[in-house]
């Protein structure tokens, strides 16, 4: 039995309190969830966020915004920087809180119940967004537009924060041998929830080949139903969630996170991985943002058939997770990474080279096929970088290192087609694209000078294992 790398960790740092050591997972709760019946149900956690993810951030919100400014009869390139701007500053608070309460769930020695919670202030914001409706729209000066923008706001932050206990939860489900197989389930199951939540919107929530409020209201009842199992099944050894959320120390996590930058040599490859994460993770979080927008406003397609090629793709993307995942386990997450980084740099170069809708099939299939890839891969590669009895804490540096790219990202893309798109018209969005490719090139050189080599065990837990 191999001894998973969160759970059965009981070694504190200096300075933690020693009433604070858990015991181990029991071998009759390690067999539940390393069975199909537990991997499954983390994995439909994937499925569900994404349904979120794909309905809300990547098709409907932004439509609704560049809806509103075009009714007003104003540019897409401010429609666009505000949206950018909305989301960036979402995940700035997000980037703000999520190493402290990384470092939280480590010292309460559990994820579910920050999990529960966080998914819960995406779900709640999230149908009181289809509950307020196509009021949001009116009153463009006043409150509702903005406040519909808040809602949405909200929304994408407890998406984001759930995110870094769900990772975090990956060894819980997997051993070392398994652990890319499993991801790579989660990753496609998140893109069977791209079909599935895209489907049910435009059976229930279209009207005149356009989303309607209503579809923030399913997609909101869909992420709740499908994140059920994961709290129903997967099990967790016993913590302290209450003790350790009176003992929250910003200060004090921000300077653990400052004290691990300064000494990463302690962690080998860790910080150069999370600047290349950092860089290559842009271009990806606004591919994810606008790739409705791209789609209707530079290819041409209507709302409707920009959904229809969006699901398309998306079947790529599923196939492709679950190949990556066997790649991951077979040649390691650096050359699978690096090989999904360079599809990404091709799908750029030709989504910026031609807005032909033949031609945009093409670059959707790569980037789908890029997108699976890329989650499946840079989670286990964090994973082998990371101390077992800091997997939450560095898990949220992780995160921190995605969520900065997503403040940049989209600001930058809102700010191109802000300043060229009013002389440029849809030309602007090939600069735009070109923006992020650099980011990317970037992020693929970095990462080389990572090595991928397993953390070696201390004496301690290879005997304890």
């Amino acid at each position: 039995m191999i001894a998973p790398m969160a759970t059965d960790a009981t070694a504190l740092r200096p300075g933690d309190d020693p009433r604070l050591s858990f015991p181990a997972l029991s071998e009759a709760d390690q067999a539940r969830n390393r069975s199909r019946l537990g991997v499954s149900s983390w994995a439909l956690y994937d499925l569900a966020n994404t349904v979120f993810s794909f309905n809300i951030i990547s098709y409907m919100a932004p439509l609704w915004v560049l809806g509103i400014y075009e009714r007003l009869g104003l540019g897409q390139g401010e429609g666009n920087l505000v949206w950018g701007l909305a989301v960036g500053l979402s995940m700035l608070l997000n980037a703000l809180v999520s190493p402290v309460m990384g470092a939280v769930s480590d010292r309460a020695g559990v994820r579910k119940p920050f999990l529960l919670f966080f998914t819960g202030l995406c779900i709640l914001p999230t149908a009181v967004g289809g509950i307020v409706g196509d009021a949001m729209g009116f009153g463009f000066l006043g409150l509702y537009f903005w406040w519909g923008l808040a809602i949405l706001a909200v929304a994408n932050f407890g998406y984001q924060a759930a995110l870094i206990y769900y990772d975090a939860m990956l060894p819980e489900v997997s051993t070392s041998e398994t652990r890319g197989r499993v991801s790579g389930i989660g990753v496609g199951l998140g893109y069977v929830g791209t079909i599935v939540g895209a489907l049910v919107v435009r059976v229930f929530g279209f009207q005149n080949g356009r989303p309607t409020e209503f579809g923030f209201v399913l997609t909101a009842i869909l992420f709740a139903v499908l994140s059920l199992p994961i709290f129903l099944v997967v099990r967790e050894r016993r913590g302290r969630t209450a003790h350790a959320l009176m003992q929250i120390d910003v200060r004090g996590s921000w300077s653990q996170i400052a004290r691990t930058a300064r000494h990463a040599s302690e962690f080998p490859g860790l910080l150069r991985f999370l600047i290349a994460r950092l860089l290559y993770t842009d271009p990806i979080n606004t591919v994810i943002q606008f790739m409705a927008v791209f789609a209707t406003a530079a290819v041409g397609y209507s709302e409707a058939d920009a959904q229809t090629v969006l699901i398309l793709v998306t079947v790529v993307a599923i196939v492709m997770s679950f190949a990556w995942g066997f790649v991951v386990d077979r040649v390691g997450p650096k050359r699978t990474l690096s090989t999904v980084l360079a599809l990404w740099c091709v799908s750029l170069v030709l989504a910026a080279a031609t807005l032909d809708k033949t031609l945009f099939l093409l670059v959707g299939a790569l980037a789908g096929a890029a997108l699976g890839g890329t989650w499946v891969s840079d989670r286990v590669f964090m994973l082998r970088l990371s101390p077992p009895e800091m997997v939450g804490e560095f898990f949220g540096l992780y995160g921190l290192a995605g969520k900065f790219s997503a403040v940049t990202g989209p600001v930058i893309w809102g700010l191109t087609l802000f300043w060229l798109e009013p002389s440029l018209g849809r030309d602007a969005y090939r600069f735009a694209v070109l923006a992020q490719l650099v980011l990317m090139v970037a992020g693929f050189v970095v990462l080389q000078g990572v090595a991928d080599r397993p953390r070696p065990v201390p004496a301690e837990e290879a005997a304890k294992a």
